[in-house]
């Protein structure tokens, strides 16, 4: 028995047609139909997977996050600075280069979800996109060298 991929990621919304409206804005997500769960949600179509909005009581963690990998980083990139939803404050930075050249960029919800966008290559990216990409804050020796976050297929 394996696990064959994530099917979908739940967090929580205040204001549930604000959050579908980030989401929609920022990386074009689409609604899709769901069930009626007795509490407003909105489930969204992210590739092959889902985010699934739901009113619920609480906030969430602050540095806890879901990742989503996106295929045009510039446009993402450009719509969230416009939106001033870049989040610097978990992590000392909103935006790192990581040691295998993937993109880390940290943005904050409507409700106080923080999501990491992930692109694979920053030598892809057309020049002066980004003026403050990092590397992370600690060096990285050893095996933490060789960290990917984008697995060759098995």
């Amino acid at each position: 028995m394996a696990v064959v991929g994530v099917n979908h990621v739940n967090v929580h919304a205040h204001d549930l047609e604000a959050s579908a409206r980030f989401y929609e804005d920022l990386f074009g997500l689409e609604r899709i139909p769901n069930p009626d769960l007795g509490t407003p949600t909105v489930w969204l179509r992210m590739g092959d997977q889902q985010l699934h909005l739901s009113v619920r009581g609480g906030e969430p963690p602050f540095t806890q996050h879901f990742a989503v990998t996106v295929d045009d980083f510039a446009t993402v990139y450009r719509r969230a600075m416009a939106m001033g939803v870049q989040d610097p404050e978990p992590f000392g930075h909103h935006v790192y280069r990581l040691p295998d050249g993937a993109v880390q960029f940290y943005v904050r919800d409507p409700a106080g979800n923080l999501v990491e966008v992930d692109f694979p290559d920053a030598d892809a990216l057309e020049p002066g996109l980004i003026e403050d990409l990092r590397p992370l804050r600690r060096p990285q020796t050893g095996v933490h060298a060789t960290a990917t976050l984008f697995l060759p297929p098995r």
